[in-house]
């Protein structure tokens, strides 16, 4: 079952959509549902470690983790 909603588009956008339709021979509902589904949302960029706080810090590093960058934080984990 699918459910009707209204998506309002910018003219290069509705351009596009109508030209991607007819070169796949797809209505432009599909190629909506379909970019719907390949979506992947970005990764949160949130530095809250307030589960952190209250905890005892077992290194020498004197920053608060929020300012160690990722990268050293993820270090020994196999990234």
């Amino acid at each position: 079952m699918v459910r009707k909603t209204s998506v309002y588009l910018d003219e290069a956008q509705a351009a596009r959509l109508r030209r991607l339709a007819a070169e796949e021979g797809r209505s432009q509902a599909e190629i909506l549902r379909a970019a719907v589904d390949a979506y992947q949302p970005q990764a949160s960029r949130d530095r809250n470690f307030a589960l952190a706080a209250g905890f005892r810090r077992i290194d020498d590093d004197p920053r608060p983790i929020s300012q160690i960058p990722e990268p050293d934080l993820l270090d020994g984990f196999g990234t």
